[in-house]
């Protein structure tokens, strides 16, 4: 348990920045599920708006430190590659 202040403010930090990264992990799923059910349903219009819409957000995600850069460069790549594949 945080004793000093300097403790107890890191800890109140530390809450903050976790709910925050929690909601914009979330959020980062979201549209990748979206992109996923999309490609799912053999709807290639949809699979390529759904991706157009997901990889702003998947870098938005890097910039923030939610996910390393190459991690989110390999979904971006799977992710177009099956997308492209529907044809």
């Amino acid at each position: 348990m945080a004793n000093t202040p300097q403790s107890k403010k890191r800890a109140r930090q530390n809450e903050t920045r976790f709910a925050i990264n929690k909601a914009r992990r979330s959020r980062v799923r979201t549209y990748l599920r979206k992109v996923e059910e999309a490609i799912a349903s053999g709807d290639k219009e949809a699979a390529t708006a759904a991706l157009r819409t997901a990889q702003p957000e998947l870098m938005r995600g890097v910039t923030k430190g939610i996910f390393h850069k190459n991690t989110a460069s390999r979904k971006m790549s799977r992710l177009s590659a099956r997308v492209k594949a529907l044809g």
